[in-house]
């Protein structure tokens, strides 16, 4: 299992009254936004009196029993996934994709805003003074690292940093690598991995030696890689969580001598046989630091990833490029973006590799963007200088 250490969090201290005393508590939390209205809260109080006061702006300080605090939390999200189920006025007027698109991460924006308002006091060792509360200490210094003061984090966030630790100490099994890939919060995991049997089985440029994997994140592709005989790859990313991820991945393979994380913006110096890339599928304003693996705004990590390949390419090699084409099917993307941004790279398709995803959300009719998901394709496409 890797050590990595947490991202930086920049601290704030929030501030309220219980029973006529001053309190203070750090806010590390890496997604939701700080509140500004603070109230302590217990098994006293009713679901409907905790959603009217959460809908106002109000966090919940939670002093009762730390199961009834989940039971609390299903049932805040019950009341905002009714709410959010009622027809609006304007729900009559012809929807697209896209706006099906934008709709969905609104709703999912507004609905996390609100759950994360049930907050959990954790004292300064790690430990959560509430009746029947487990010991979460590990999941939160491995998320956030040691607070050293009390702090308050969202019951939800709390979850999340429970469900990635397990994640990260029990590793992901990936077919044809000799170990498991183990991967931090804060780094996106390759669970998803119905596109690695792409770059598994895609022949490699002639005589390829070396190898740059763009956004490295948990090293998964360079593994594979590297385990088909590629004597060098250098991976990049800008998170410094994902490097030292990869980093340690990849030496547990045995290939610490073999693998370089490199911590800069797309392609490091030089150049390589082979250049992979797996950027974010959708061009979209990401909201977290592990969205930025998801959305890409105005695809500038594909287009920079295409305009660079030509100057860091050797001879005769390739620029492998894994992509969705969800964006196309959701209308945040045109069918003829991708072949014009190709040309304009100078460019040219040599081959292609298809697949369709296998995870729950594309067989769920009930999923707001079905439709879309339903009929997403997964390619590698093998490209080489024009």
């Amino acid at each position: 299992m890797p050590s990595v250490q947490p991202a930086a969090v920049s601290p704030l201290i929030l501030e309220w009254q219980e029973h006529d005393q001053p309190c203070r508590a750090l806010w590390r939390d890496q997604h939701g936004t700080p509140p500004l209205r603070l109230q302590a809260a217990d098994d006293t109080l009713s679901a409907d009196a905790a959603y009217r006061l959460i809908s106002q702006g109000t966090a919940l300080v939670w002093r009762g029993d730390y199961h009834n605090a989940r039971q609390l939390l299903k049932a805040l999200a019950s009341r905002v996934d009714r709410r959010q189920q009622q027809p609006r006025r304007n729900d009559a007027a012809p929807q697209t994709p896209q706006s099906q698109f934008h709709q969905h991460r609104l709703r999912q924006s507004q609905r996390a805003q609100i759950l994360n308002r049930l907050l959990i006091p954790v004292e300064a060792d790690g430990t959560i003074a509430l009746r029947r509360a487990p010991d979460l200490g590990e999941a939160c210094r491995a998320a956030l690292g040691p607070a050293g003061q009390p702090e308050l984090i969202p019951l939800r966030a709390l979850q999340g940093y429970v469900g990635a630790w397990e994640w990260q100490k029990k590793g992901i099994e990936i077919a044809g690598l000799p170990a498991r890939i183990h991967v931090p919060h804060g780094v996106y995991s390759p669970i998803r991995g119905e596109y690695l049997p792409l770059l598994a089985n895609a022949p490699l440029p002639p005589g390829a030696r070396s190898a740059f994997d763009i956004g490295t994140g948990s090293g998964v592709l360079s593994a594979l890689l590297l385990q088909r005989g590629l004597e060098r790859v250098v991976g990049t990313d800008l998170n410094p969580r994902a490097l030292a991820c990869a980093r340690d991945n990849l030496a547990r393979m045995g290939h610490a001598d073999t693998f370089q994380a490199v911590a800069c913006d797309l392609f490091p110096p030089g150049r390589a046989d082979l250049i992979v890339c797996n950027p974010p599928w959708l061009p979209a304003k990401p909201t977290s630091q592990i969205e930025q693996a998801v959305y890409d705004p105005g695809h500038r990590m594909l287009l920079g990833f295409l305009q660079g390949v030509p100057h860091h390419l050797e001879d005769g090699g390739q620029a492998w490029l894994i992509l969705s084409d969800l964006a196309e099917h959701l209308g945040l993307r045109t069918p003829q973006m991708l072949p014009e941004a190709f040309a304009q790279a100078g460019l040219r398709v040599i081959g292609r590799s298809d697949t369709r995803p296998v995870h729950p959300k594309a067989l769920d009719r009930n999923d707001p963007l079905y439709e879309a998901r339903s009929q997403e394709t997964t390619t590698l496409w093998r490209l080489a200088i024009a």
